[in-house]
């Protein structure tokens, strides 16, 4: 089964070209820019009648959740109309479509973990024009799968992870925000699932056709408890760490409003296909044992 996936350079694109090895019967073809574009009209739809795909996940995104507050054109662009594009070229190849959203999508009100049939009502660029791509990909391919994740990071690219690994090696003490609640995701967990997913369309199954699912690491933490167990990790491995002392939102303002709890519930995709990700606490372990290491 031919997997396309678009975008190239991202961290769940270079997580399923990895995890994509063990999965022999899955041939994962990664394509961004120049070859597909989602900020160019018609660039996905024929980039991806080219590649004949069986499936494809769609994982390019604009992310840049500040700067987007300053470009909501672009972001809606690649976001919205670039994402109903992508599922759009998926029906016309008879391919599902996978597509990739975010805990955004919720405005961070509830006490609770977020359910996939939680209003959505995001409250900055970002997380509208992900919203608009969802709309979107329902309306352009009925042979979809929408997956919400959250906070992601992995060996690849730039992510939270990284940063705060970086820091660790310049400062002493570093402040980090403690009232913003949601699920540090590794994004090799979350191809991972994925790729169990698309494995059982490969076996013909229907599983999760038309559904929204939730996929991200499992337990809530705040960027506070993100970093500490980074730095724990750091530690435990005999490596710089800075100390961490916790503030609030108001103490950090950003361009973009952030939810304060945007935990997501996971469990229908645990239900449906047959995957839990694991504890964030171990995958953040691994993620920052690789990198410590030199890997990526």
């Amino acid at each position: 089964m031919r997997v396309l996936v678009t975008g190239r350079e991202g961290q769940l694109v270079q997580s399923l070209v990895e995890r994509g090895r063990a999965h022999p019967a899955l041939e994962i073809i990664a394509l961004g820019r120049p070859d597909l574009d989602l900020e160019v009209p018609g660039g996905a739809e024929r980039a991806i009648a080219a590649a004949a795909p069986d499936v494809v996940v769609n994982a390019a995104a604009y992310t840049a959740v500040d700067r987007a507050e300053d470009e909501p054109e672009r972001a809606f662009r690649i976001n919205g109309a670039g994402a109903g594009e992508v599922a759009a070229a998926a029906r016309a190849a008879r391919a599902p479509v996978i597509h990739i959203s975010t805990d955004y999508v919720f405005d961070g009100r509830s006490p609770h973990p977020y359910a996939e049939d939680a209003p959505t009502n995001p409250v900055g660029v970002y997380g509208r024009s992900k919203r608009e791509g969802e709309i979107r990909v329902r309306e352009a391919n009925p042979n979809h799968a929408i997956i919400r994740t959250a906070w992601v990071y992995s060996p690849f690219g730039s992510n939270f992870v990284k940063t705060m690994m970086t820091l660790g090696r310049t400062r002493d003490r570093l402040t980090v925000v403690a009232d913003q609640h949601g699920n540090p995701s590794s994004a090799l967990d979350l191809a991972d699932g994925l790729l169990a997913l698309v494995s059982q369309w490969a076996a013909g199954s229907r599983t999760g056709i038309g559904e929204t699912y939730h996929l991200a690491g499992t337990g809530a933490a705040t960027w506070f408890e993100f970093a500490e167990a980074i730095f724990a990790e750091l530690r435990r491995l005999g490596l710089p760490a800075a100390e961490v002392a916790p503030i609030q939102t108001a103490d950090w303002p950003t361009k973009a409003v952030r939810p304060q709890n945007s935990a997501l519930d996971s469990s229908k995709f645990e239900r449906d296909v047959g995957y839990k990700m694991p504890p964030w606490q171990k995958s953040v372990a691994e993620v920052v044992a690789r990198l410590a290491a030199g890997g990526r």
